[in-house]
């Protein structure tokens, strides 16, 4: 009787312990929350099929233990809830399932390319005990305990621009500073580079970024601002409104005076051509290689417009052995970049070309002054212009349709308050929009690509053969003209379609032989028929490769 009695107060006893020890330790995690700072948990259905190691995000998880019994484990800013067990000193962790969220993050999508899923994720049990003040769980994980206040104050740390700061944000913040630099001191199209500059600089504030997790801040993050502004240059909105304000703006009555100048315009196309090749010699899928090749057009929408369809990270461009499907890389960025990045520096890259390719003899010749153009073929120009290009090339039409309305516009006089509306306020707007939406969109983990370097190396050639074709056809043309109406062989270089800076490089190369000689009205129309034949190359270059 006396050793049942024994064994009975023992296992009592030692029972009040062990309560009394799960009691004490179930008070100590209570109290304040455990922080730990590593890789992410990575759930198991987006593991790799061949189970090798993922690099995760490094950021501060937190535990937090409930006196009903319940805890949550904010990981990366997604809470993972479940109930905890004390027994004999070992805290088990039973995770309830958890609805997530997948999205796509910065994997070379453009904007409307996030593919959002939606899981459930049933993470397994975790069990882990008290060591030297940690909570150590069977994962290797170490928690620490901190105070509410230090939580909240290392929480704070993480979410601030210093702590998420990379090498690559410093380089493309003194790349925003340049084009800055560039617009103010030199007058480099600042209507471009200072809210490109800008937008650059707002792409690029580091900020917290997590698997799964969507502050909506950045450019690529669903639901933000600025995605949504960028929504207008992945979808294709932004380009035919600028192109609807060019039109408004622009007087083809050097073309119209003069027909035979828009082959110089076409001309200045082959450029285009050309670098596709190149792009597809080097390893570029095809619709990619069409998409940089317009860069040679240094037109900024137009380029924009053609890789928000080629190159926008969506679009399939092959399939693999196995039968996946390839899709396109995201180059929309670096083209939009590179292509009026090239637009500004216009008078610094034309001139050498043209001064190479020419002769001095040739660079005195005067034109013969353009004849006077009549209402009614202002009026009509516009409608022939639409028909015939739309013939030709029908899927330019978002852009030359634009383009010839806003013509049309301001031709018939009849309609002021609308082309005012369209070459002031709409295109400002737009081109506010659009400069910081392409800005934004060199996020540093996105920009900074071996691509992007290739792209600028050929968007610069394709811009150098567009310029040199342009004056070599214009050469062409000089000698096959009659010696009464010759050819300056200088207003090739206008052929591309950056107005009017084109035109101002060939005005200014001609007064430089000739301080009497006056190119800018001639220059104007192979100019304006660049913004044509750019169009119609990318609408061809689109029905091709698309």
């Amino acid at each position: 009787m006396k050793n049942k009695l024994y064994l009975i107060f023992t296992f009592l006893f030692i029972g009040l312990i062990t309560f009394a020890g799960n009691a004490d330790l179930k008070t100590e995690l209570i109290k304040g929350k455990w922080m730990n700072k590593s890789g992410g948990y990575y759930p198991t259905p987006i593991l790799p099929k061949d189970d090798s190691k993922i690099e995760t995000v490094c950021r501060y998880k937190t535990l937090v233990f409930h006196e009903d019994g319940t805890f949550a484990l904010d990981s990366a800013k997604h809470d993972y809830m479940g109930k905890f067990s004390i027994e004999n000193g070992i805290v088990r962790l039973d995770f309830m399932p958890s609805a997530v969220q997948h999205y796509s993050k910065n994997m070379g999508k453009a904007s409307g390319g996030y593919i959002v899923t939606y899981d459930t994720i049933q993470l397994p049990p975790r069990e882990g005990k008290i060591v030297d003040g940690k909570l150590v769980l069977d994962t290797g994980f170490e928690f620490t305990h901190r105070s509410s206040s230090l939580h909240g104050l290392l929480k704070f740390w993480e979410f601030t621009g210093f702590e998420n700061a990379t090498w690559g944000h410093f380089i493309m913040l003194l790349v925003a500073l340049t084009f800055i630099f560039l617009a103010i001191r030199y007058n480099y199209e600042p209507l471009l580079l200072i809210p490109i500059g800008v937008g650059i600089i707002i792409g690029n504030i580091p900020m917290f970024q997590a698997v799964d997790f969507n502050l909506q801040l950045g450019i690529y993050e669903p639901g933000s601002v600025m995605n949504f502004f960028y929504g207008g240059v992945v979808n294709g909105w932004f380009p035919p409104l600028i192109f609807l304000g060019i039109g408004a703006m622009t007087d083809f009555s050097a073309l119209i005076s003069s027909p035979r100048l828009m082959l110089l315009g076409a001309a200045a196309q082959f450029g285009v051509f050309a670098t596709f090749v190149l792009a597809l010699i080097v390893g570029f899928y095809p619709a990619e290689a069409g998409a940089i090749g317009i860069i040679g057009g240094a037109d900024g929408p137009t380029a924009i417009f053609l890789s928000s369809k080629l190159a926008n990270g969506m679009n399939i461009v092959g399939f693999s052995g196995a039968g996946e499907a390839i899709y396109s890389k995201n180059l929309l960025g670096a083209i939009a970049i590179a292509a009026y990045s090239y637009m500004a520096l216009v008078p610094v890259i034309q001139p050498p070309v043209v001064n190479l390719l020419t002769t001095k003899k040739e660079r005195l010749i005067k034109m013969r002054p353009p004849r006077q153009v009549s209402k009614i073929e202002k009026i009509l120009f516009p409608i022939v212009g639409l028909l015939l290009t739309a013939y030709i090339s029908p899927t330019s039409l978002p852009l030359l349709g634009m383009l010839f309305l806003g013509n049309i516009l301001k031709e018939s006089g009849v309609t002021r308050r609308l082309a005012e509306t369209a070459a002031n306020p709409l295109i400002d707007s737009i081109t506010i929009l659009l400069g910081v939406s392409v800005g934004a969109s060199t996020q540093a983990d996105v920009f900074l690509t071996f691509d992007s370097v290739m792209i600028f190396t050929m968007g610069a050639l394709s811009f150098v053969l567009a310029t040199a074709f342009g004056v070599t056809f214009a050469k062409i043309m000089n000698w096959l003209s009659p010696k009464n109406n010759p050819v300056n062989p200088i207003i090739g270089c206008a052929g591309v379609s950056a107005v009017p800076d084109s035109a101002r490089v060939a005005q200014e190369l001609g007064h430089k032989a000739d301080p009497s000689n006056y190119l800018l009205m001639h220059a104007m129309g192979p100019n304006v028929a660049g913004v044509i034949g750019s169009a119609i190359a990318a609408g061809i270059l689109l029905s091709f490769l698309l």
